[in-house]
């Protein structure tokens, strides 16, 4: 189907035509075919890189000329991100929403297209966000996702709210291929459209014994390494051109192979030596500095360990070709679109608590080896599973390579998942009564496939009574309501289970503490924790016995609970050295992680400490200013003296900490001092901006007086002057 003939807006035909896309693809020219651009709901299961987000952008400009609105739902923010990019730039306004999970967010609606993630767009359904009844198309991007025990429930019933609100929108969803497709697009009335076509030939093989084993024939791959076999396979790509992708299982193990590449690649690019510098300027750990050295020689290493900052250099290192090989655990392939010629899955077994090291599913491994083949760019992909023996590659073949991709499934039935989703359905004015919240369940994947409802009905009903006895919801007769309690909870997008924890224990404390907050915080539901090593158990114990007092919950008597008990405390050992103002580079020192992994969880206890605030006005008055209080450090990674300061727009860790340590201590104490005194201690421009705040010509920054810490902004990142001496300091 040529672009020339297209009916979508002139603009953007004409901008397809200049970039050199003068015919549609199979699956997109089916698409059309199918009455995508005539509001037909669609199901589209294609391979990876077969041009899913071509396809959306038409059905958007389409509904826009018409005058829709869209929203488009991925599963990661940075997806969201990236996508945000590819639209922006197409003639039509774009927002994206991945923020904060209490705000009503009005203002996006003045978009045609916005970008968020479900999770984002179930609390704008929970805030009853007044343009979310104005969406016309919805686009749901890696669909199949329905089928994760963590985000699936979420996505599910975002997908049936919206369906509910708005029942005459068109629904397009994008996938990659999956077993049980048909099942998928019954669910949403569509149209399905699968197809195996790719814009590039893949090629799968299992290589054993310097050579790749593909159906159709062998290749050979020159021995340079005898000991290494995956580094044999990237030099082979490399040596022709191309660029490899090597999936391993472990971020050890990424970043263990990224080291033996540079070894081996030794580019000497100046291109190459400036990213590496880039990476070098703001290097604070010894995983930093490993990288900046990689990226010089030429390969690089990928994993959530890494900074925002890192990342993106990586990415954009990559997409430029400078950057000829990065390793990888399997979250690059399911967030980011880096194709390479070589793909090359060495590491199939994942460990899993209680079963040991297990396979990974052929869906996850379809979804690496779809990486493989640069569209334009590269004459095929290979993708290459390497074998251990000659006996496990026709294994490797017939699991893998030859394997379906498997069923998706709801998991919303999940006692977890509903306790969070019947109180938004409550709260949200979805279900007043038992019934309408049977008829609601009714709407749902699971129900559509299990073909009836009894076993949600049961689940459906343990999560209301939970709902019931933590006074979140009141019954009365067959009618059901959301208590002042309820609403709040489900507005501030928290598992009721980590409420019902946060308010029983406040309501109950005489006095309050920080690392007792934290401690409480770290140990709700919604909480990601840190590993315990066995190692770690004697500082554990000597922290526990040193701040007894302090300590919010005690010691479980079940043996079985004390592993979470101590996760929880390590992980609120960590996150109070970062309000102590400790150096990143010692933090993941001593806690073995990485700098992402400590913005992670500053990110996520920002959030509860957020939520903690609004609790604790509703229950515990009293102990409302100083959870607002430590909120701001949290969020700026500060001790309490510092507060006054960061109230100053541009002031953020470092420089408050300067001003201190000047005895300047204050806006009042800023002012006192006089320009002059203040730019020899944090610069002229700075200085400058701050005595424009003072003087009245600009507002003294609102976002850090702790009112709310936005989940999509960067906590500040700077180098303090001085390390912090942390009175949790047992891990060195």
């Amino acid at each position: 189907m040529l672009t020339e003939t297209l009916p979508i807006p002139q603009n953007l035909r004409e901008q397809y035509l200049a970039t050199g896309i003068a015919e549609l693809y199979p699956p997109q020219a089916e698409c059309v075919q199918r009455g995508m651009l005539e509001g037909k709901n669609l199901l589209v299961a294609i391979p990876t890189a077969s041009g899913k987000t071509l396809i959306a952008e038409m059905a958007m400009h389409t509904k826009i000329a018409g005058g829709g609105k869209c929203l488009y739902i991925v599963p990661l923010k940075a997806l969201a991100s990236e996508k945000f990019d590819e639209f922006s730039d197409k003639g039509v306004r774009v927002g994206i929403a991945t923020g904060d999970f209490d705000r009503r967010d009005d203002t996006l609606g003045r978009n045609d297209i916005i970008v968020a993630t479900s999770e984002k767009v179930d609390s704008l359904l929970r805030n009853n966000t007044r343009w979310i009844s104005e969406i016309t198309l919805l686009v749901i991007d890696e669909i199949h996702l329905i089928d994760s025990e963590h985000r699936g429930p979420t996505l599910e019933m975002v997908i049936a709210k919206l369906r509910c609100r708005n029942p005459a929108m068109q629904v397009i969803g994008l996938s990659a291929t999956i077993g049980n497709s048909g099942l998928l697009a019954g669910w949403l009335d569509a149209e399905l459209v699968t197809s195996t076509w790719r814009p590039v030939d893949l090629r799968q093989g299992v290589f054993w014994n310097d050579r790749i084993h593909f159906r159709e024939g062998e290749r050979a791959v020159k021995q340079v390494s005898k000991n290494y076999e995956d580094l044999n396979l990237c030099l082979d790509t490399i040596a022709e051109g191309g660029q490899c992708l090597v999936f391993v299982s472990s971020r050890r193990n990424a970043e263990a192979f990224a080291k033996r590449a540079a070894g081996a690649i030794k580019s000497e690019d100046p291109l190459l030596k400036a990213l590496a510098d880039k990476l070098m300027a703001s290097a604070e750990t010894e995983m930093d500095k490993s990288l900046a050295l990689c990226v010089e020689k030429g390969s690089a290493f990928h994993h959530a360990g890494l900074s925002r900052d890192e990342r993106k250099i990586v990415e954009e290192g990559f997409r430029k070709g400078l950057i000829k090989s990065i390793s990888s655990t399997p979250t690059l392939a399911a967030g980011l679109n880096l194709p390479a010629r070589r793909v090359i899955i060495r590491d199939y077994l994942r460990f899993t608590a209680g079963e040991g090291m297990q396979p990974i599913p052929a869906s996850e491994y379809h979804q690496m080896a779809g990486r493989a083949g640069r569209p334009r760019l590269d004459p095929y992909g290979e993708a290459v599973l390497i074998a251990k023996d000659q006996g496990q590659v026709e294994e490797l073949f017939d699991y893998y390579i030859d394997a379906p991709s498997e069923d998706v499934h709801s998991k919303i039935a999940e006692p977890t998942a509903l306790y969070t989703h019947v109180l938004s359905l409550i709260a949200s004015g979805f279900a007043g009564t038992h019934g309408e919240l049977a008829e609601f369940m009714n709407r749902s994947f699971y129900v559509h496939e299990h073909r009836q409802g009894r076993l949600m009905q049961r689940a459906v009903d343990s999560a209301l009574q939970f709902l019931v006895t933590a006074e979140m919801v009141m019954e009365v007769g067959e009618h059901i309501g959301a208590t002042a309690f309820g609403s709040l909870v489900s507005r501030l997008y928290i598992d009721p289970r980590s409420a019902a924890m946060i308010v029983s224990m406040v309501k109950e404390r005489e006095e309050y503490a920080d690392i007792g907050l934290l401690q409480l915080i770290c140990s709700t539901p919604d909480m990601p924790r840190l590993f315990v090593r066995n190692t770690d158990r004697p500082q554990l114990d000597r922290m526990i016995d040193e701040h007894e007092e302090e300590l919010w919950l005690a010691m479980p008597l079940e043996e079985d609970l004390g592993e979470e008990y101590y996760r929880a405390i390590k992980t609120a050992m960590l996150l109070s050295d970062w309000t102590d103002e400790m150096p990143d580079a010692k933090i993941c020192e001593r806690y073995s992680v990485g700098p992402g992994d400590v913005f992670g969880m500053v990110e996520s206890v920002n959030w509860l400490l957020h939520a903690t605030a609004e609790l604790s006005r509703m229950f515990a008055p009293a102990f409302h200013q100083q959870i607002h209080d430590y909120e701001t450090c949290m969020k700026n990674g500060i001790r309490r003296e510092l507060l006054p300061l960061v109230k100053l727009r541009g002031i953020g860790r470092v420089r408050a900490r300067r001003l201190f340590n000047n005895s300047i201590t204050s806006p009042e104490a800023v002012r006192a001092a006089g320009i002059e005194s203040v730019t020899r201690i944090i610069g002229r421009g700075i200085a400058e901006q701050i005595f424009s705040q003072l003087d009245g010509k600009r507002k003294i920054n609102p976002e850090n007086t702790g009112h709310a810490a936005k989940k999509a902004e960067p906590v500040s990142r700077d180098k303090p002057d001085r390390a912090g001496q942390s009175t949790l300091s047992h891990f060195r």
